[in-house]
């Protein structure tokens, strides 16, 4: 398989599309607007001690000073694992004292008139591991369940453990090979060793480390895969990831290449039209059925329909032929859109068992491309099938899209007709509740031509019962459902 990587970069954004055999397969989208101080590593100074508090502030040259309580403070004197008591958290004095250069990362943004939250329980993670300075044992995500599996990454990990490094092995491990395990360790420790140096120039203006932005993330998360090439049309950007790649990960550096085309990267492989695509309820398959996805908050729902595909043979026959189809371009939707949690396909429903046992064969193929965990549990008793992918960050939908202001998310409008008896009713109530010589609706152009129009003996009948005069007046900036009713 040939996977390529488009980079495109501006001031305010960073988006990165995964090309594979001539088709987009994922997009990744960072805004320079929602980049948070989290993860970040400064070192900072000492500029008051409160002990009433057990805590201190911090200059890590922000606009606020940040916030350090004792408890986040590491010290070996802090853990007692040979007891059950509680820990006993030392005087913040015997810590810490004002003018002390100390290393802190940030664990919460400021928020309002609170300075940014601040540890020295330094943390840093790659795609697999977590690096932990302060440790130097080998851990596993607790919600990697299966012994054998918790085992075997210990086992792998442990070896790469010493007195100044530890590792927490992620829930995204759960599967990895070696090799992928090794790589990230390597980083991680060559990471380490770039902030110490850091450190040690005394350096307070920036951060020692800074969380990497999204095209150095995928950089290091797609080390280890097979990339042609990796394309940036940033000079100034393709000059920072080559200085990052010569560094970190060498093994890049042969395939990182500046894009100068005139012709905007992303319209290379018709990128710009996928995503717009991918926004998409409707997704038409080549043989002329179709998909509808919809995500909701609780889950997201695929139904397969034939659509015009009528087949040359029988219905059992068009129907599977429909539904194997399908598993492709929802296993390529699942990545693009990037989808998690519960998913449930609809598929065409099918009389032959072998034909679900194909189809779901065939889901399971197309998935294994997928690096985010997944777990597919076949058809259910309603002849759904239900599977979970791993959350690993938004989806592309909610980063590009924002909630209607007119359906407010519902993705439907009340009729004109709908609309239109609700003015009526309005005018009734507000009509029983208050004095008023004559009433004033305000609403939109389809609404207001309707009532002057189509429901003009309704008003006129209105105006009868309540013996006053019913003025409409059109609001071309109005959706479809705004309406006001005023008294004069």
């Amino acid at each position: 398989m040939s996977g390529e990587l488009l980079i495109n970069v501006t001031p305010s954004e960073t988006r990165v599309a995964l090309i594979e055999n001539g088709v987009l397969q994922e997009m990744h989208v960072e805004r320079e607007s929602k980049r948070g101080l989290v993860g970040n590593i400064y070192l900072g100074k000492i500029i008051r001690v409160l002990p009433g508090m057990q805590a201190a502030f911090v200059d890590i040259n922000l606009e606020k000073a940040a916030f350090l309580h004792a408890s986040d403070i590491h010290t070996r004197l802090m853990t007692n694992q040979e007891s059950n008591e509680p820990e006993q958290v030392p005087d913040i004095r015997s810590l810490v004292h004002e003018g002390q250069n100390i290393v802190v990362q940030v664990v919460k943004d400021p928020l309002g008139t609170k300075g940014a939250r601040l540890t020295t329980d330094i943390t840093i993670a790659s795609r697999y591991l977590v690096l932990m300075p302060n440790a130097s044992h080998a851990g596993i995500s607790q919600r990697i369940e299966d012994v054998a599996e918790r085992v075997r990454l210990k086992n792998i990990v442990t070896p790469y453990c010493d007195d100044d490094h530890g590792f927490i092995v992620r829930t995204a491990a759960d599967g990895a090979g070696e090799v992928e395990l090794k790589h990230d360790a390597e980083f991680l420790r060559r990471l380490w060793t770039k902030v110490l140096e850091r450190k040690q120039r005394k350096q307070t203006k920036a951060p020692i480390y800074q969380d990497l932005s999204l095209a150095f993330r995928v950089i290091r998360d797609f080390f280890g895969t097979d990339l042609e090439r990796i394309r940036i049309d940033s000079k100034l950007a393709y000059q920072e990831l080559e200085e990052f790649t010569a560094e970190f990960v060498p093994e890049l550096g042969k395939v990182l290449e500046y894009y100068p085309g005139e012709r905007p990267i992303f319209d290379m492989f018709d990128v710009e039209a996928e995503v717009q695509r991918a926004l998409d309820r409707k997704i038409e398959l080549k043989s002329g059925g179709y998909l509808i996805v919809d995500q909701t908050e609780a889950m997201t729902t695929i139904d397969i329909n034939t659509g015009a595909f009528v087949g040359h043979r029988n219905l059992e026959e068009t129907i599977f032929s429909t539904n194997v189809e399908a598993t492709q371009a929802i296993a390529r939707q699942l990545r693009l859109r990037n989808l998690g949690g519960i998913i449930i396909i609809d598929f065409i429903d099918m009389e032959s068992e072998e034909h679900k046992r194909r189809v779901l064969h065939s889901l399971e193929v197309a998935m294994a491309k997928d690096k985010v965990k997944f777990s597919i549990h076949g058809f259910s008793s309603l002849g759904l099938v239900e599977m979970t992918r791993k959350r690993t960050r938004e989806s592309l939908e909610h980063i590009l899209c924002g909630e209607c202001a007119a359906c407010k998310g519902r993705g439907q409008l009340k009729t004109v007709e709908t609309v239109s008896f609700e003015i009526l009713r309005e005018i009734v109530r507000v009509n029983r509740a208050y004095d008023a010589d004559q009433f004033i609706v305000y609403a939109s152009i389809p609404v207001s031509e309707s009532l002057i129009d189509d429901e003009y003996h309704h008003l006129a009948e209105l105006e009868v019962f309540i013996g006053k005069q019913i003025k409409v007046q059109t609001e071309p900036m109005y959706n479809q459902e705004q309406f006001d009713v005023v008294m004069m």
